[in-house]
């Protein structure tokens, strides 16, 4: 499926348009910061937002989450165990960015694991990869599925800050991080095909074939 990657934020955080190519429905994957040109981007594409999804709920992931929900009127999604990293947005972000943010709204829904969501003929399935905080969770579209946890054919992952390109991995030294966790988590995702995509919530995209090799 297209993907439109915009970087956006103080932390160059990685926001992802994730769309059908018929019916220019789209889901907004981590919109970190820079309202006005996510918005902007998507009227350009000419896409049709369904939802804001946030892989967790660090600041730099959720930042224009409501200026979104105001503008295209969608519902915001996150992990209920992020919501308690949610409410400390306004600290956080001065303490990390010396920012002065508005608070971020609470999630319209609670996403769960397995569980599903669509857009025209496309689904992205939730799946609960806690480590870098407790609500960590990774979007995963694949041509086809199998069992509840296997895929074939072409797949995508947004794992948000779960891997990185080049070997790299979530920090797990803030509240809420957990590295056993996040090691079962990152094993977890490198099972998927070898071809699969990795979408981080920073820096290159990379693939279960390149990010094993660090992981033995």
């Amino acid at each position: 499926m297209p993907v439109e990657t915009l970087v956006v934020g103080q932390l160059s955080t990685n926001c992802y348009l994730f769309y059908d190519e018929d019916s220019r429905q789209c889901f907004i994957i981590d919109p970190g910061d820079d309202g006005d040109y996510i918005i902007r981007k998507i009227k350009d594409l000419d896409l049709k937002p369904q939802a804001i999804l946030a892989t967790h709920g660090h600041f730099d992931h959720v930042l224009a989450a409501a200026e979104l929900k105001l503008a295209f009127d969608i519902p915001f999604y996150l992990n209920a165990k992020d919501a308690k990293i949610l409410k400390r947005t306004q600290s956080t972000a001065k303490y990390f960015t010396s920012l002065e943010v508005d608070p971020v709204l609470m999630p319209d829904k609670f996403l769960s694991d397995g569980q599903e969501l669509k857009i025209e003929n496309c689904k992205l399935k939730i799946l609960f990869t806690p480590g870098h905080t407790p609500g960590s969770v990774t979007f995963l579209y694949a041509d086809r599925h199998t069992k509840k946890y296997q895929v074939q054919a072409k797949c995508q992952a947004f794992v948000g800050d779960l891997i990185f390109a080049h070997g790299g991995y979530g920090r797990t030294d803030l509240k809420g991080g957990d590295m056993n966790k996040l090691q079962q988590s990152i094993k977890k995702i490198l099972a998927f095909p070898s071809e699969t995509i990795l979408y981080s919530g920073h820096g290159d995209l990379t693939s279960v074939k390149k990010e094993k090799k660090f992981y033995g």
